[in-house]
């Protein structure tokens, strides 16, 4: 695999264009307006893709749909972190064998991580004949000269072949809402973890020019969006392939200085990149969240190594306390990965006592399952699907799914899995009471928050987050949407916490 960073040219980019306004008399000639659907798997990044493809769309004249029946053209925007959304992706694109035999002329399209597998991509062509094109990330750019050889030559496209990285500026955005919105500032990812298979499937990092990105973010403010989320797999590596002397510290001081009132979060970090400058300007720029994911994923030093996580429990507890230092009101969540393959009952006790040590706002929590492709998983798991069932709740619990071909599937798991069940209820359990003591704390409490939606229960019909990024449901009025308003804690559980308007 090739990771060069490639630059695409602004005339590649406005060629994509052009064929936009040559499909839009193509889809446009029966006089009937032509629809699309876009269905979005896993990850932020997936989101932020989905706008541009839907942004391409828009630019061919589409309109866009729920409903598949309607449907002229279906992409599936496809993640390859957990078993769970793969699955989901063959069974909904086998659900479309009724809709493309119902419109033959439909046609459906699969992209993203997922579609970047190699043994994916053979699955599709084998045994899904309704889908007409697959590409991975790196050819999101050149999607609607794809589109157009699937119409004009009337055959399948897979665009899926190992590339090197690219970089493009100038693709059209159709973006969701109104108020919150995802800002891209770099792509790809270079720590190959064990367990994860996101650096085989999008490439290394490549950073965005600063200049674009802040260019983009003034247009954000300007057309009233209210929450600027900064996306990468490592933010905090933003700036080192670049020839040029930022960080994301100086990112984020450059993106506070745009007049306008907005709050601005981030994510992801990584533990071993996070860095005392960050803190500083966290704490020092007033439109700056003081909300961090810092993934831990284990407690244990063994199995960081086996991880390939690049620090250890020493510094990442160091890390936490500078940054709670800088920002005593610091809202912290993390990743813990439960049952990594041959971790043991003392090393999972690590964990624990971490998970208690730090006490986090939430937790996104797995079970280990192995990533075809990455080295973990290779590592022997000899437990069934069934075993691996646990619950769904709003601490966003999930069943972490394997990926082909990452190096911890290697690795050999003797621990059972009714064990490691244990492991992951008991983790629960301790992240359950920290978060109800931390979210009781702010009942009776006045908050500053952005009302960003309705919450879809009538009793609090709307949905706020404080500065800290704490889910608010509230009694007011819809009128109060996309402001920053004032509210009154009333009360709290587990997740959330509820109040009203002042």
């Amino acid at each position: 695999m090739s990771y060069q960073r490639v630059e695409i040219p602004e005339s590649d980019i406005q060629r994509q264009l052009d064929i936009c306004a040559q499909l839009r008399a193509h889809f446009s000639a029966g006089g009937r307006q032509p629809l699309a659907m876009v269905d979005t798997y896993g990850c932020q990044q997936n989101e932020a893709d989905s706008e541009k493809l839907r942004g391409y769309l828009r630019a061919m004249g589409f309109d866009f749909t729920q409903d598949e029946f309607a449907a002229d053209v279906v992409v599936m925007n496809t993640c390859a972190v957990r078993e769970h959304a793969e699955t989901r992706v063959f069974g909904n694109v086998g659900a479309l064998t009724h809709t493309k035999a119902r419109n033959p002329e439909q046609i459906i399209a699969v992209c993203g991580c997922m579609a970047q597998q190699e043994h994916v991509a053979e699955k599709l062509k084998k045994s899904y004949r309704i889908v007409d094109l697959v590409f991975g990330p790196h050819e999101l750019w050149r999607f609607p000269e794809l589109l157009r050889s699937v119409c004009t030559e009337h055959r399948r496209v897979f665009a899926i072949a190992p590339a090197d990285g690219s970089v493009a500026e100038g693709i059209p955005q159709q973006r969701d809402g109104s108020v919150k919105a995802w800002l891209s500032i770099m792509y790809g990812c270079n720590n190959f973890c064990t367990y994860c298979i996101v650096p085989y499937v999008r490439g290394r990092e490549r950073s965005r020019h600063p200049e674009e990105i802040v260019q983009e973010a003034r247009e954000l403010v300007a057309a009233g969006y209210k929450d600027i989320t900064l996306l990468g797999q490592n933010v905090d590596s933003y700036g080192r392939d670049l020839d040029e002397d930022v960080d994301f510290a100086d990112l984020i001081r450059s993106i506070n200085a745009i007049p306008g009132d907005f709050v601005i979060r981030f994510m992801s970090s990584h533990p071993k990149d996070a860095t005392e400058k960050l803190f500083r300007a966290m704490a020092e720029c007033e439109k700056c969240a003081h909300q961090m994911h810092l993934p831990v994923q284990s407690g244990n030093d063994r199995v960081l190594h086996a991880m390939n996580r690049g620090y250890t429990r020493e510094k990442y507890l160091a890390q936490v306390a500078l940054a709670r230092q800088y920002m005593p009101d610091l809202v912290l969540t993390t990743d813990i990965i439960v049952g990594f393959p041959g971790e043991t009952d003392e090393e999972f006790q690590d964990t624990l006592s971490l998970v208690e040590t730090v006490r986090y706002d939430a937790m996104f929590t797995f079970i280990y399952s192995p990533r075809v492709g990455t080295p973990a998983a290779k590592m022997p798991d000899p437990y069934t699907r069934a075993q691996k069932q646990v619950r769904f709740d709003a601490l966003f619990t999930f069943i972490y799914s394997p990926r082909p071909g990452t190096p911890a599937a290697k690795l050999p798991d003797p621990v059972p899995r009714a064990e490691k069940q244990q492991w992951f209820d008991a983790l629960l359990q301790v992240q359950n009471a920290n978060s109800a003591q931390k979210h009781a704390a702010y009942v009776g409490t006045v908050q500053r928050v952005l009302v960003d939606g309705k919450s879809g229960d009538s009793r609090w019909p709307l949905s706020a987050r404080t500065a800290g990024g704490r889910l608010v449901h509230l009694v007011g009025d819809e009128a109060s949407i996309g402001r920053f308003k004032t509210a009154k804690i009333t009360d709290s559980n587990t997740w959330a916490l509820f109040g009203e308007l002042v």
